[in-house]
């Protein structure tokens, strides 16, 4: 028995496209969990000069008490923890977004950093620390007949 069989040449490519839209929306309602229930990560800024390496970590909420900092075989270690205050009851609450738990960030420092001269403050929510850099790391100024010149 032979069977007729319509021929829709767009047939596949709309079958290709609504799979597609699927994915996007898979993708999309992934993303909105994740903003939901994503994990606390501070934002760090990194910057450097020619006496010493600064980091700024954010960390607004959370006390002094609740952050752990280590150095360690170059390794800079801050932990942390910021606890969801419930003074309201959730079913009260319209949205969420800030974040809460707890927190680990690493960095690697340069072996220039003397880490016996390391000054951490904590202000506004902000942690600063700064580790100054060893002698022989800083730029020296080196006269040559009469004139300066910077070695870098």
């Amino acid at each position: 028995m032979t069977y007729i069989t319509r021929f829709e040449p767009f047939r596949d490519l709309f079958n290709w496209q609504g799979q597609v839209n699927r994915l996007f929306q898979d993708f999309n309602r992934g993303s909105d969990e994740l903003l939901t229930t994503g994990a606390l990560v501070p934002p760090v800024d990194i910057y450097e000069d020619e006496h010493s390496i600064s980091l700024k970590l954010e960390a607004p909420g959370i006390s002094e008490k609740e952050l752990d900092i280590q150095l360690e075989n170059n390794t800079l270690t801050i932990r942390g923890q910021r606890k969801f205050e419930k003074e309201e009851k959730e079913e009260n609450f319209h949205r969420i977004e800030r974040r809460y738990g707890s927190f680990l960030r690493t960095f690697r420092v340069p072996n220039t950093i003397d880490s016996e001269h390391v000054d951490a403050q904590y202000e506004k929510g902000v942690l600063k620390l700064s580790f100054a850099k060893k002698a022989e790391a800083k730029p020296k100024q080196i006269k040559i007949g009469g004139t300066k010149t910077l070695v870098g």
